[in-house]
């Protein structure tokens, strides 16, 4: 009994994490199928590749239509599909912070040069051309 219980521990040790990784790949393989076969037009994806595109045409059973720019679609095969992803929204808020221009403010010194009052550098005056 006792030559028979060290085996059988020892197949135990190799089986139990053999089939609990095997239940995790068809788990992840289930889950990349349904997504797959949700894909609908409008979805915003991202392939394997690391493009992002928007769905234009799903109708096909192994390949997709993606509009990867404004009027440029190209066709992939559906497992290129890694991950739907959200669309990009601009808020307001993003519109508006790169319309608007700060310029520091630039004071004459006495030399002649121009200082800009916060951070102290120094820009040298312009060049004259044709003086000696």
């Amino acid at each position: 009994m006792n030559q028979l219980l060290l085996p059988l521990l020892l197949m135990l040790v190799v089986a139990i994490p053999l089939v609990m990784g095997t239940r995790k790949q068809k788990k992840a393989a289930a889950a990349q199928q349904e997504l797959l076969s949700s894909l609908a037009p409008g979805d915003r994806v991202m392939t394997t590749s690391g493009l992002y595109a928007t769905v234009a045409d799903a109708s096909a059973d192994t390949t997709i239509d993606l509009e990867i720019a404004e009027g440029v679609v190209t066709t992939w095969l559906r497992q290129a599909v890694r991950e739907k992803v959200e669309p990009v929204v601009e808020t307001d808020e993003d519109a508006t912070d790169t319309d608007e221009v700060v310029e520091a403010p630039v004071v004459e010194s006495k030399d002649d040069e121009r200082v800009e009052e916060k951070s102290g550098a120094q820009i040298a005056p312009p060049l004259e051309h044709g003086k000696k």
